[in-house]
């Protein structure tokens, strides 16, 4: 589990890295959903505690805790995120930060499944986008 521990540190530092280097928040959460589709050799595909969760999660009452205290810590960056969109201008200001930062997540690694069965670039490319487009709204000008 300490080897884990670890690997998910860098992952959450890699993350917060990410969603705040990139000049526009809502392009760091488009960045999050197409991930999956930036391997085309499919080798990257995966999250190690997603796949630990899977396996071991109601095995293992450790793996299951640590999981749950990854999942939040991502859920808080990617939430920090979404609420930096919403002050750019470019998600809706009523959109529950929380619940964006829940849901990306999940479309993603319904893409890395989708890559999983051999799926082709092009459809995943297009179905990566069509979730961005959908969570991901631009706000109406009234």
């Amino acid at each position: 589990m300490a080897v884990a521990s670890a690997v998910l540190e860098a992952s959450h530092g890699h993350l917060r890295e990410a969603l705040a280097g990139s000049p526009r928040a809502l392009d760091a959460l488009r960045m999050l959903i197409e991930a999956p589709i930036d391997d085309p050799s499919g080798t990257r595909r995966g999250c190690l505690m997603a796949n630990s969760a899977g396996e071991l999660g109601n095995a293992d009452p450790e793996v299951l805790a640590h999981a749950h205290r990854t999942y939040e810590t991502s859920t808080a960056l990617i939430g920090d995120c979404v609420a930096r969109a919403q002050r750019e201008g470019d998600l809706p200001a009523e959109a529950d930060p929380v619940a964006l930062a829940r849901a990306l997540p999940a479309a993603q690694q319904g893409l890395v499944l989708m890559s999983r069965t051999g799926m082709d670039t092009a459809t995943l490319t297009a179905t990566a986008r069509s979730l961005a487009a959908r969570l991901l709204p631009t706000p109406t000008d009234d």
